[in-house]
Parts: C-alpha cells; sequence; structure tokens
C-alpha cells in the first residue's frame, strides 16, 4: 500500500488486503460466483461421462457405449479437469509455494494422476487395443463436482459481505473546507495535505488529524478511541480524522492525512493482522497433508515392490489406484457439512460466523480480552444519579435550572443533562449573562439569581460545604459529577457516567468458570476502567490504550495461549483481527464487524457464551467426521498397495467404491446430527 489516500485509493488497499487471503476465505462474490458458474457447467459435462465410463473400472448396467464413446468421455473429462479443476491447481500452487500441501494439493494430486492415467488408458486402448488399462474419468468428474460444491457450501455459510479495511475509509467524510487566502472552498479530502487550514462545521466529520487553530468545540472520539464521553476541544487541542464535530465550528491545521493519519495507521495494523491470521492452518487442511504424505509414500513403495515382483502396467496401475483413492469425496464434504449445519444453529441465536477457522481455537483458549465501552457498558454517557439537596428545589427543577444554563454549552458534560430534560419533557428557562468558568464549570442568570454549575474543585477552591462521603461514593464509580449553586450554597448535583450492562457480571463469571482469563483493555480514562473491572471482578485491566497498543496486548497474550477479542469500536478493529478469536457487538462500527470473526447480531454477552459451547460441538463433529473421511484411507490405501497380496487378497473396485460412497453417507448423516445448543 503505498498511498493511503483512502477516498480515492480504498479500493486498491482493499485489493492489497485481500491478497492476503487463502483459499479458505474465497468468499468475494466475484469468486463465488465463478465457482458455482464452474460447478453447474462440470456436473452438466459430468452426466454423460458417467453414462459412457466404468466406474473404478466396473461396468455399470446403465453405461453407454458405441465406437469412438470414450474419445467423447476423454473430451468431457479434459474440460472438466481443467476447467473445474483450476480453483484447485490456484490453491495447490499457493500451499507447494509454502512448503504446505493441504486439501488443495490433495485435491490437485487425485484428479491429475486420474486424468492423466485416464487419457493414457483411451490411448492404450482405443489405439494400442491395450484392454486391461483402467481408467478413471468417473472419479475425476465426480471428485471435482463433490469438492466444488464443498467449497460453495462452506462460502455460504461463512461469507461476508464487507471489507474492514474499505468500512474504514469510509468513516472520513467526501470533502472538506479548506482556507485559501480567507477563502474557503470545498475539495476532496484526498486533496489534503499537511498545513492545510480546514473549517469544520457543527456536526460534520472531521475530514483528517489535525490541531485547532481557533474555536472550540466537543468531539464524539467514541467510535475512534473507545473513550466514553465526548472530549472538549480548544485552541491547540490535537482532533482525528474520522471523529465527530459537537456543536462548536472551528478552523484547523492539518496534521495527519494519507500515510501519516490515525487512521491510515489503524489500516496497516488491520491488514497486517489480517495477513496474519490468515495463514492459519485447518484441522482439515492439516489431515489432508498428512494424507498427501501418506498417499506419495505408499504409491512409491508399491511402484517399487509391485515393478519388482511383477511388471511395469501392473506396478503403475498399483500406483495410480492408490493416489486416486486417497483423496475420497467424503473428505470434501466432512468439514463443509458441518460448517453448514453450525452456521445455520449459529444464525438462529444471533450470531454469524465470518470464519469457521476460529470454531478450531476455541478449545484451547486461554483468554478473554475486552473492551469496555461497548461491550462491558453500554457506551452512553448518561446521568447516573440527580439530586437536590436544598429542601426549596426539587430534582426537576434542580435538573431545569442546570439544563438552562448548559442549552448554549459545547461541553461534553451537557450532552446528558440536556437529554435527560428532554426526555422528562421540562421547559427550558430563559437565561442570561452565562460565562464560562474556567476548567470549573459555568455560571449564568436565572430569573434575576446567578447560578453556576461546577465541578468539585470549584467547592474545594470556594470552601463550598458539601456531601464528600456521596462525592467519593459516586467518584469512586466513575461518575463525573457537577454541582449547582446559588449564592455559594449547593442546591443539587448530578452524577454523569457509563453503564455497565445487567448481563457482563454473569458473563465474566462463566469465563472463569471455563477457565479463561478475562482481561479489560480500553481507550478509556484509568478510573472507569478500574471502576468497571472491579465491579465485574476483572483482575487485569489496560485503560488508556491506542488501536496499536491493543493489537500489541493481544500479540503478548499470545505468546502465553490462545486469545478471544471482544469489541465494538475501531480502535478494536486491528486486535479482533490479530486473536485467535475475534468477535464483534453488532451494535458496534462496520470496521469492527468486519474484521471479527463472529458478529453477535443482539449485542448481548451471552451470546459469545452459546459460541464456545456450539464451537465445542462443531470441533466435535469435525473430528469425527474427518476420522470417517480419512478413516476411509487408513483402510483402503494399504488394501489399494496390494498389502494382503501375499495372502491372495488384492483389492476389488467395487469394495473400494462401496466403502466411498459408505465414508461420504456417514459424514453427511454426522454432520446432520449436530444438535441446538
Amino acid at each position: 500500500m503505498n498511498d493511503m489516500n483512502m477516498h480515492h485509493d480504498h479500493m486498491q488497499m482493499n485489493h492489497d488486503n485481500m491478497s492476503c487471503h487463502d483459499m479458505g476465505n474465497m468468499h468475494m462474490g466475484n469468486m463465488k460466483k465463478d465457482m458455482q458458474r464452474k460447478l453447474i457447467i462440470s456436473v452438466i459435462l459430468t452426466i454423460p461421462m458417467i453414462l459412457m465410463s466404468p466406474f473404478m473400472g466396473i461396468k455399470m448396467p446403465f453405461e453407454i457405449t458405441f465406437p469412438g464413446s470414450m474419445w467423447i468421455v476423454a473430451l468431457l473429462g479434459t474440460i472438466v479437469f481443467f476447467y473445474g479443476g483450476s480453483p484447485f491447481f490456484k490453491g495447490a500452487k499457493k500451499e507447494l509455494k509454502q512448503h504446505q500441501p493441504a486439501m488443495m494439493t490433495l485435491i490437485t494430486m487425485g484428479i491429475g494422476v486420474a486424468y492423466v492415467y485416464s487419457i493414457y488408458a483411451v490411448i492404450a486402448d482405443q489405439i494400442f487395443h491395450i484392454h486391461n488399462v483402467m481408467s478413471f474419468f468417473w472419479e475425476l468428474a465426480t471428485l471435482v463436482d463433490i469438492m466444488l460444491l464443498g467449497h460453495i457450501i462452506e462460502m455460504d455459510a461463512t461469507s461476508s459481505a464487507h471489507s474492514a479495511v474499505d468500512s474504514l475509509s469510509k468513516l472520513l467524510p467526501n470533502k472538506a473546507h479548506r482556507i485559501v487566502d480567507n477563502q474557503t472552498q470545498d475539495v476532496d479530502v484526498s486533496a489534503l495535505h499537511n498545513g492545510d487550514i480546514v473549517k469544520v462545521l457543527a456536526g460534520e466529520k472531521i475530514p483528517a488529524d489535525g490541531v485547532l487553530i481557533s474555536g472550540s468545540t466537543s468531539v464524539d472520539e467514541s467510535m475512534v478511541t473507545g473513550e466514553a464521553k465526548a472530549v472538549a476541544k480548544k485552541v491547540n487541542s490535537q482532533v482525528i480524522g474520522g471523529s465527530v464535530n459537537g456543536d462548536g465550528v472551528f478552523t484547523m491545521k492539518v496534521t495527519g492525512t494519507g500515510q501519516s493519519g490515525y487512521l491510515a495507521k489503524v489500516m496497516h495494523l488491520l491488514s497486517s493482522a489480517q495477513a496474519k491470521k490468515s495463514s492459519q492452518e485447518t484441522l482439515a487442511n492439516r489431515v489432508a497433508g498428512w494424507l498427501f504424505y501418506a498417499a506419495t509414500s505408499i504409491a512409491i513403495i508399491a511402484f517399487i515392490i509391485w515393478l519388482m515382483v511383477k511388471n511395469l502396467p501392473t506396478a503403475l496401475s498399483v500406483a495410480v489406484t492408490v493416489l486416486i483413492v486417497a483423496c475420497p469425496h467424503a473428505l470434501g464434504m466432512a468439514i463443509p457439512l458441518v460448517i453448514a449445519r453450525s452456521t445455520a444453529i449459529a444464525a438462529r441465536h444471533g450470531l454469524l460466523i465470518h470464519n469457521r477457522n476460529a470454531m478450531e481455537q476455541v478449545k484451547a483458549l486461554r483468554y478473554a480480552l475486552m473492551d469496555k465501552t461497548g461491550t462491558l457498558t453500554a457506551g452512553k454517557f448518561a446521568i447516573n444519579a440527580l439530586h437536590s439537596v436544598d429542601p426549596n428545589y426539587t430534582d426537576d427543577q434542580v435538573l431545569t435550572l442546570m439544563a438552562s444554563l448548559e442549552k448554549n454549552s459545547n461541553h461534553p458534560l451537557a450532552v446528558g443533562i440536556l437529554r435527560a430534560a428532554k426526555q422528562k419533557q421540562l421547559t427550558l428557562l430563559p437565561t442570561s449573562d452565562v460565562q464560562e468558568l474556567t476548567g470549573m464549570g459555568l455560571k449564568g442568570n436565572v430569573d434575576n439569581t446567578t447560578y453556576q454549575l461546577v465541578s468539585v474543585q470549584y467547592l474545594l477552591n470556594h470552601h463550598v460545604a458539601y456531601d464528600q462521603t456521596t462525592f467519593k461514593q459516586l467518584a469512586s464509580s466513575g461518575n463525573s459529577i457537577s454541582y449547582l449553586l446559588a449564592n455559594e450554597h449547593v442546591l443539587g448535583y448530578v452524577a454523569q457516567g457509563d453503564q455497565i450492562k445487567p448481563n457482563a457480571k454473569q458473563f465474566i463469571n462463566e469465563l472463569k468458570q471455563r477457565h479463561i482469563t478475562p482481561v479489560m483493555l480500553t481507550g478509556d480514562n484509568t478510573a472507569s476502567a478500574t471502576f468497571v473491572a472491579k465491579q465485574l471482578g476483572i483482575a487485569d485491566v489496560h485503560a488508556q490504550l491506542l488501536p496499536e497498543d491493543k493489537e500489541k496486548l493481544v500479540r503478548q497474550y499470545q505468546k502465553q495461549g490462545k486469545v478471544m477479542m471482544i469489541g465494538d469500536g475501531i480502535n478494536d478493529a486491528p486486535s479482533l483481527a490479530r486473536a485467535d478469536v475475534g468477535i464483534a457487538i453488532g451494535s458496534g462500527t462496520d470496521v469492527a464487524i468486519d474484521s471479527a470473526d463472529v458478529v453477535l447480531v443482539k449485542g448481548n454477552l451471552t451470546d459469545v457464551i452459546n459460541f464456545l459451547k456450539l464451537s465445542h460441538k462443531t470441533t466435535v463433529k469435525m473430528t469425527e467426521n474427518l476420522w470417517w473421511g480419512a478413516g476411509y484411507n487408513i483402510i483402503i490405501l494399504p488394501l489399494a498397495a496390494g498389502i494382503l497380496a501375499p495372502f491372495g487378497f488384492i483389492l476389488n473396485p467395487m469394495v473400494g467404491a462401496i466403502l466411498m460412497s459408505l465414508s461420504t453417507v456417514i459424514v453427511a448423516i454426522n454432520a446432520v446430527t449436530l444438535r441446538d445448543f
């Protein structure tokens, strides 16, 4: 990625990111359509091949033969092999380049040997009239069809329609108000450069990283940094591109665009983590790798032995049979059928599984790293306590006075107060001479009385009496407390803060029961993080983190064991991609959702436990199916090699065909028996 001008070049970045994915991630729309097209054409061509060719050397009752029919079969088989088999060739090339032969290599070996030997059989039969050479066109065509079908089933079950990098690029607005010679010009964000002066209006997204040079405002950075509340900004304050401006208007000097911007750095982290994760080897690929080496070794040994004791045609026939039966149809369907079943169950319970490989990591999980804001807490800065301490004022009167003073304020604490007043349908009072008390709050006149809305620091500085016990109790709970005063006398107070989700405590306890250690990673302040962690029983807390800090901590914990990450914000995206299991809250950002392996549609933390339960059951079924699929090979490979020939037994092709069909039926039935959690 050379150019990080996000709106013009995010498609290129998405392409670069996509190049890091292997065959297991071929869920992009065009790839899926291509695979479906190949399957349809291959099946159409397979039908006449089945009608005109023998199965494992056995003439079928419905077989149709006529002069030249085998040449037609050879032509159709050639098309199926090169056209239908092309995805497997590409996958095998990549696996061999990485020195990790797996499923694609095993499939390519099976259909490759079947094709070459079958062409040889047709030439031997039709031209040289050697009739004892068996062709495998039936096996070739059906194997290609079933493997294509298996891949399509898996793509359907774990498809993801978006790109995390693409979602990141959409966080920036299309246009920016650049100021040149005191004139405001609307320009594309991609045209901004460091040092440009930009004006940002109320409610707009900030187009780039920068520093305020005039004006003041409050900025919602929660989607970017994870901080629960809006952040007050004034001259010389830094702002982040992609965050949302509040009610104020300000001008800023651009300090970060292109490759130096905050979101660009997050993109780089995200792409790096996804590339690393895409290289994870699945259980099915490991089994396929073992079978590849086993089949190749047995075929070579069998070829040498039969060449010594008999002749070249016999040795070649035995070796070819071994290599072909090593890739049974059952192995191609063993995993996709289980995945299709488990993802359907998950979807019914509000779990969208983007990456099925994550399910295999669950059994070894040691740590559950999680964001605070939006994950363990509601993510809304709201009033947790509001009380009048003067008998002459009711709670509603205190709230009305506070909201009246705050109605023109850009301060983050004003948002919760105004929202509460609106919900109670309180009528705001006319105010005059409203002034900001720097660092302390504000004051103004209402009905000829001067009121002040201030922090505890003002009370301390002016020796105003207040209930210190209540203050400590509320502050220790992560609240920000504001006091309403008149004539240096406290009339009431309001405490604002985030709220812990109702099921969060139970969720943490269940993790501990599963011997998974909960860890909090948050961009929020230390006081709020510590309070929430203490309430939930989380001992390991890391606060005030940037995305790179979170991603670094994920890597550190991975040195000690498998890691699950749960989050919902942009600052969680690299960590979600890096973790062995990334789980996004469905109400979070598109970037987080697209980076995760699993999405909780309902945002209910108990669904994480449901996912762990389902993953355990799914992994058991996968293992059982792989044993049924690969177990066929444990029996058939030695028999195909002629291990019992000294005792007068040589494998009948019909027996091999029955075992192959039986193992396919068994894995299908076993997949269907996966039950709801």
